[in-house]
């Protein structure tokens, strides 16, 4: 034991980049689309039974990434227990690094992605910021050697991480180390902005809409919506996934509550039926012919998102913003 306090202390190997990024934050949870939680396919480690310095090193498949989504942030979440009580006072230095290239006659290059500072007897998960080495790996997949974590002392001297109380995939269930990926859908290209023209004479307002059916004037006067009929507008629907035999997959919510639009557009359309030109365009040919042309359909006019947590083909958990699944407002169209 006093031969190890004495040890000379082990440097890092040579830096290709270097890292200042802090944690993402949690509002990046409610800017992302999809969420995406990695499990942990590889691990090696360089424990106490081999030469320092110590590590562990973790790799995660991105295959399964949204196609047309970019990365906002990426986590590596580790639990740590208390570890061994020779290390009970010492404050820990706990690094995770980018694998960027392997050698086999020398140590793989490295790029230090983020760095916390502990004392040894913390308890709890630990969270870094990996979102650079993410967006590398989804360039290149041939990218993806990993990330590897490394365990020092205030004087440099290497810890074995599961000395420290790192536990890895020999750990329970419950406290297997993971990653987290944060998505957004990639935004469409943006509009080329028109050079700006000398201000004009202020002018009456003119509009573009076709003009009321009730101010029509002609044949259609006398024409009026059938009574006792329900007008186009949204109605109570609760989708269940137990019902659709969804449960074995999907994690939350049990279900929710997606509404759907009908109801009669019949001329003529009155303003709170939300219609388009086209369908005031419709019923009114479908007053002249209605063996030709149907009537204007209740559709939906605007739709919101909600999300969804459940296991993909590979078991990884994923919490994904589907959008268009929520009915807001109904209308003719």
């Amino acid at each position: 034991a006093e031969e190890e306090e004495e040890e000379a202390a082990v440097s890092r190997p040579v830096l290709t980049g270097l890292s200042t990024q802090s944690p993402p934050p949690g509002s990046v949870v409610s800017r992302a689309d999809t969420v995406v939680s990695l499990v942990n396919m590889v691990e090696q480690d360089r424990d106490i039974f081999s030469p320092k310095p110590y590590w562990k090193e973790f790799r995660f498949d991105l295959t399964q990434v949204p196609t047309g989504e970019s990365v906002t942030a990426a986590e590596f979440r580790i639990y740590k227990a208390r570890g061994v009580t020779r290390h009970a006072n010492n404050t820990l230095h706990v690094s995770i690094y980018e694998i960027a290239a392997e050698h086999s006659n020398r140590e793989s290059d490295l790029f230090l992605l983020d760095v916390q500072d502990l004392r040894a007897g913390t308890e709890g998960w630990l969270v870094f910021d990996v979102t650079a080495a993410s967006n590398h790996w989804l360039v290149d997949r041939k990218y993806n050697l990993g990330l590897r974590l490394y365990v020092e002392t205030d004087d440099g001297h290497s810890v074995d991480p599961g000395s420290a109380g790192l536990l890895g995939r020999r750990g329970p269930r419950s406290k297997q180390p993971f990653m987290v990926t944060f998505f957004r859908a990639s935004p469409s290209p943006a509009r080329v902005t028109r050079a700006a023209k000398p201000p004009r004479r202020r002018q009456p307002k003119k509009t573009n809409d076709l003009p009321h059916p009730n101010k029509l004037p002609g044949i259609f006067d006398d024409v009026h919506a059938t009574d006792g009929r329900q007008v186009c507008r949204r109605h109570e629907l609760y989708v269940s996934f137990q019902d659709l035999g969804w449960l074995d997959w999907v994690i939350a919510p049990q279900g929710y509550s997606a509404y759907y639009c009908e109801g009669e557009c019949a001329f003529p359309l009155d303003s709170c039926m939300n219609a388009t030109n086209h369908a005031i365009l419709q019923s009114l040919v479908h007053l002249m012919k209605p063996e030709a042309v149907p009537k204007a359909c209740c559709a939906p006019t605007k739709l919101s998102a909600t999300s969804v947590l459940y296991y993909d083909s590979n078991n990884n958990v994923i919490l994904k913003k589907h959008r268009n699944m929520v009915v807001k407002s109904c209308g003719c169209h």
